[in-house]
Order: C-alpha cells, then sequence, then structure tokens
C-alpha cells in the first residue's frame, strides 16, 4: 500500500520532500553562491580526475559521461590514490559533500603535491580547510538532507564553476532544468496516484533483487540507480552492460532466478547496434516469458537524459524502500564503517 499518508509516515527523513524540490534546488544552484572562490584553469588541459565517494562520486560519473566524446581524458576515482597519469595538464576536483571523506581527503592532499591544477567541492569540513591551506579553489555546496539526495545541487553548483572545461552551453543546463521540473511534476509525491508516475510503477517491479541493464552513455544513470537502491531501499541491485551482458550475463536467465528485471536503462540516440541489441533482447525475453521494464532517456542532450534519469529512479528508490516499510534515510551500515575509521 503506497499513498501519501503512509509516504510521510515511513518517510521519516522527509528524503521526498528533498526529491520535491529538485528542480527548483537545481536552478538555485547553477546561480554564483557567496563565498564562492573564481576558478580559472590555464591552457592545455587534457586530463580531468573527478575524486569521491558514494554520492559524491556519482557526480563524477555524470562528468564523466557529459565529456565522453571530447577530447579530454576523464579519471573517475574512488579510492585514496591517483592514477600516475596526472601532471600540469591535468584538472583534479575532489568532492565530498560533507567535507569529510577520508578518500577524497587524501586524494586532494596527494594531488596538491603534484603539478596539477586542483579544485575541491565541498559543504565546508576538513576538505575546505585542506583547500584553504594548501591555495586550492573551493567550490562551496549546500547539503540537502544527505550526499546522495544532493545530487542535483552538486551537479549544478559544479557545471556554473567548470563550464570552460565542459562541452555545454547555458542552453543545455536550461534544457536539463526544465526536464527537471517536468520530471518532477509527474513523480512527485503530489502525483503519487497519476498514471503518469513512471517511478512509481518502477518501484512496484522492485520486490526482490533487480538487475540493471544499460548502454556504455548511460552507465552513469545506471550506477547511480543501483546506488539509490543499496542505500535508499537497502535492497541489492546488480549492473551490467547491455552489450558485454549478451556474451555472458543474459545465460543466467536460463535458470530460475531471485532476480528481478531486467530493468533496461535506453538511449533515444543509442549507437544504432545497441539499438538493434536491445530489440533483440526483448524478444528474447518475452520469448522466455521473463518480464522486463524499461527507463528511456528520452530526448535531448546528455546532461537533461542523466539528471532525468537520476530524478526518475532516485524516487523509484524512495518509493519502493516506502513499499518495504524502510525509511530510506538511515544507513546505518556506513555509519558504523565511519566511526572505525
Amino acid at each position: 500500500m503506497l499513498d501519501k499518508r503512509t509516504l510521510e509516515r515511513v518517510d521519516a527523513g522527509r528524503m521526498h520532500e528533498v526529491y520535491d524540490r529538485w528542480p527548483q534546488i537545481a536552478a538555485d544552484a547553477y546561480e554564483p553562491r557567496p563565498g564562492s572562490d573564481t576558478v580559472t584553469y590555464g591552457d592545455g588541459i587534457t586530463h580531468i580526475v573527478f575524486a569521491g565517494m558514494g554520492g559524491s562520486g556519482a557526480v563524477g560519473n555524470l562528468f564523466s559521461a557529459v565529456l565522453s566524446k571530447t577530447a579530454v581524458h576523464v579519471t573517475v576515482t574512488k579510492g585514496y590514490e591517483l592514477p600516475k597519469t596526472v601532471d600540469k595538464n591535468t584538472l583534479v576536483v575532489a568532492t565530498s559533500v560533507s567535507g569529510e571523506t577520508p578518500e577524497t581527503l587524501a586524494a586532494l592532499e596527494a594531488a596538491t603535491r603534484t603539478d596539477a591544477q586542483v579544485v575541491g567541492v565541498s559543504s565546508g569540513g576538513r576538505l575546505e580547510q585542506l583547500c584553504r591551506s594548501r591555495g586550492c579553489g573551493h567550490i562551496p555546496i549546500g547539503q540537502d538532507h544527505s550526499p546522495r539526495a544532493s545530487f542535483a545541487g552538486v551537479v549544478f553548483s559544479m557545471l556554473r564553476v567548470l563550464e570552460d572545461v565542459l562541452p555545454l552551453q547555458r542552453g543545455d543546463v536550461t534544457e536539463a532544468i526544465g526536464r527537471l521540473q517536468e520530471t518532477g511534476r509527474a513523480i512527485s509525491s503530489d502525483n503519487m496516484d497519476g498514471g503518469d508516475n513512471i517511478s512509481r510503477r518502477i518501484a512496484e517491479r522492485m520486490a526482490a533483487v533487480p538487475l540493471i541493464y544499460h548502454p556504455f552513455g548511460l552507465r552513469a544513470a545506471a550506477i547511480r540507480f543501483k546506488n539509490d537502491l543499496q542505500e535508499n531501499a537497502k535492497t541489492h541491485a546488480i549492473v551490467e552492460d547491455v552489450l558485454e551482458a549478451c556474451h555472458n550475463g543474459i545465460v543466467a536467465w536460463e535458470a530460475p532466478s531471485s532476480v528481478v528485471g531486467p530493468v533496461m536503462i535506453t538511449g533515444s540516440d543509442d549507437h544504432p547496434k545497441t539499438k538493434e541489441r536491445w530489440q533483440i533482447l526483448k524478444e528474447y525475453f518475452e520469448s522466455a516469458n521473463i518480464e522486463y521494464v524499461e527507463i528511456q532517456s528520452g530526448e535531448g542532450g546528455i546532461l537533461a537524459k542523466l539528471m532525468g534519469l537520476a530524478y526518475v529512479t532516485g524516487y523509484a528508490s524512495i518509493y519502493r524502500a516506502v513499499m518495504n516499510g524502510i525509511d530510506p534515510s538511515p544507513v546505518r551500515s556506513i555509519d558504523f564503517v565511519k566511526k572505525r575509521l
């Protein structure tokens, strides 16, 4: 049973209220914030390293996709160390919403010992202090509920500051905000019973462990969905590249399984051969009586697609949590680990 009263009772941390405000959070974050450094980059940036973990690390996955069709090499590092290829033509962006993530702090400190240009992104904490003491630029961001719920605000804060190195125009940003507004009207808590609420329909299919297929270009959206299901709905989730899965993973469907799905995240401009593969897989699943869910990216630029998908699937993870009687906010196991570091 899922209705507004149940949502408000089970979601005691009010995560859904933050998601209801995602479009406005994104729009506000794109405007300059008081105290934000003027960050400039020298000519010749050929390599960008995004360092971050969890919800902060998901931001690096998104920007990696945005930059995937440029000549800039992108590394997303989720750990304590930087790649050995960091040099004077590298920009290191270290993101920690809390400003206290030990892996990201270590990566930032390591970056300051290289010739790379370095910028930190946080809501304060030790990361900001480290940036100040080492002479690095710092981008202040707000924390909306939790790092994972802060995704929209973090992305659009960084868009403003990194615009010189990103292949995006202001129109791309406006389009993405418009996509969030349009999507929000369909999936928010004010439209829980609406027939166009795709997030609720997805959540109703997530009763067991989901297997999420994705094309290369939408990998960031699939990983974000997996992470949200794990943190919010407290359920395991599996992510596989659709082309690679056709060489191994789909064989597992030949036997009975507790895995639900498949969930297919598809893009309107996927490679023609990838589109062909999607169609073949649909035919296979239908012939084997395997129910599947397709989540389409919609039209538009890569930023609008990824943000729209993150919004739809993120809200789906909240609805799934509530359907399971679980408050999506607490992450006791993560807290357990952090207290012992």
